[in-house]
């Protein structure tokens, strides 16, 4: 790959598949190609619905914690910075770059890494993980005629777009799909930002082998591998098997994804400690040993004086999350800068956060194991991920039943309930597509939605007269 080639303000539903353009880069308005997409993005329904999302805690009540909408914003401010440093590391690196590319990698990387950091999380379904799983056990536990025409009916990947359903793919899908609407091209973002949140650029079919980085789940359903084909040759993306629908990651994704490890595992701590789930002592404990080996401004001892000259607990942890967020993003600028020929090369077979040097990699380590101990498995966690089986598992087994038997009056009056952005054709051949409908309208959904559906399609909440 070629740093020169791997941007491109071209967008989906404009018709261009070589990337080539007579759009500029920057130009002399307000807004250039990429800010438009952090704009597009921001103002969108399906943006503003991850308010009522859960990203780890259930939703608020008298505490409030973060949902898929402020992480993603949080996640934005971090990529954007990320995008900032390495941008301004690769101009001074290669002075005798042209105009034009010195241009995009000094002033606009960084707004394209963070229209993909506040896009990354755009197609993940309600009840946060627990969501992608209740749509996979679903699909898994079909019996009867239901599972015949699902065998019969669907390619293998076609299935496994459903059997392994993952938020990463939905959320590509959400982008570039234009559902109802006659215009191509979903949000119409440009082949950067969109390549950009790709973690795992495989189908389903090739992905969820763990054994390596960019097949660990998928990146694009059966339904979009033209699209990020497209995408792919444009920008110079290479497959890894001639046969397979199986690409090599864009660079610019290690850059979200690092933005996305940097937060959660810090941010996560911030909640739990408003929740009264861990003390301050434990996160001084953790995050302070990030420090030990740092100079000046970052010393361990000047960190740590500060910290105690501070009288909240809650401003106490609000400071160390600020200053491990900054140090991680130094150390993963200086990570991406010393593995640029394996990024470029597609070989890197690790995140930036996992090449960490062997010291914090333990420290990462630590956080994590603490993490899945204690807040990831926090009973209010595991309540809010058995409410997401039920209501989405119950959701699924009325409308996929209705599909499947399209002409009793009930499964009439249930697909009526289903918006209208998402066909339901009915027609031999189209079960793949109607399915997806189903589905789509289901991971849009926010959280209180889910539940408040559920609760009048199973009689515990009589609807009301408007």
């Amino acid at each position: 790959m070629d740093w020169r080639q791997l941007y491109s303000p071209a967008r989906t539903g404009s018709g261009i598949a070589d990337g080539s353009t007579a759009q500029r880069i920057s130009d002399p308005h307000v807004r250039t190609s990429f800010l438009r997409d952090y704009d597009r993005i921001i103002f969108s329904s399906a943006f503003r619905r991850l308010q009522n999302k859960t990203q780890v805690f259930p939703m608020p009540g008298a505490v409030f914690v973060h949902n898929r909408l402020t992480h993603s914003l949080e996640v934005a401010s971090v990529g954007r910075s990320l995008g900032k440093s390495v941008g301004d590391a690769l101009v001074e690196k290669y002075p005798d770059w042209g105009e034009g590319i010195r241009e995009f990698y000094k002033y606009e990387l960084h707004a394209v890494i963070a229209a993909g950091c506040l896009a990354h999380d755009i197609g993940n379904p309600p009840f946060g993980h627990s969501g992608e799983d209740a749509i996979r056990n679903f699909f898994r536990e079909l019996e009867g005629e239901g599972q015949r025409r699902f065998s019969s009916e669907l390619t293998l990947n076609q299935q496994r777009d459903f059997l392994y359903f993952e938020g990463n793919a939905n959320a590509f899908r959400t982008l570039t799909h234009h559902f109802n609407e006659p215009a191509g091209g979903g949000f119409r973002l440009t082949y950067a930002t969109l390549a950009s949140i790709v973690k795992y650029p495989s189908d389903s079919l090739n992905g969820f082998d763990k054994r390596q980085l960019v097949t660990k789940k998928s990146g694009f359903f059966d339904s979009e591998t033209g699209t990020f084909a497209g995408i792919a040759a444009a920008l110079g993306i290479p497959r890894l098997a001639a046969d397979k629908n199986l690409f090599a990651r864009h660079p610019f994704v290690y850059l979200v994804e690092a933005a996305d490890d940097i937060c959660y595992r810090v941010i996560d701590f911030e909640d739990a400690h408003r929740l009264n789930i861990i003390s301050i002592d434990t996160i001084s404990d953790l995050f302070l040993s990030f420090f030990d080996n740092e100079q000046g401004y970052d010393a361990r001892d000047r960190v740590e004086r500060v910290f105690h000259e501070i009288n909240d607990d809650n401003q106490k942890v609000q400071f160390l999350r600020a200053k491990l967020i900054n140090l991680l993003i130094f150390r993963v600028r200086d990570i991406f800068i010393q593995h640029e020929e394996e990024l470029l090369n597609g070989s890197l077979p690790k995140s930036l956060i996992d090449c960490l040097p062997p010291r914090e990699s333990a420290l990462i380590k630590r956080i994590d194991a603490f993490s899945i101990q204690h807040i990831y498995n926090h009973r209010s966690v595991v309540e809010i991920e058995i409410a997401g089986y039920n209501v989405i598992g119950g959701m699924l087994k009325e409308f996929v039943g209705a599909l499947l038997n399209p002409h009793s009056n009930k499964s009439e009056k249930l697909l009526q309930l289903i918006s209208k952005q998402f066909v339901i054709t009915g027609k031999a051949g189209h079960l793949y597509t109607d399915i997806q409908s189903v589905v789509d309208f289901m991971a849009g959904m926010t959280d209180l939605f889910a539940v408040d559906l559920y609760r009048k399609m199973t009689g515990m909440t009589f609807p009301q007269i408007r």
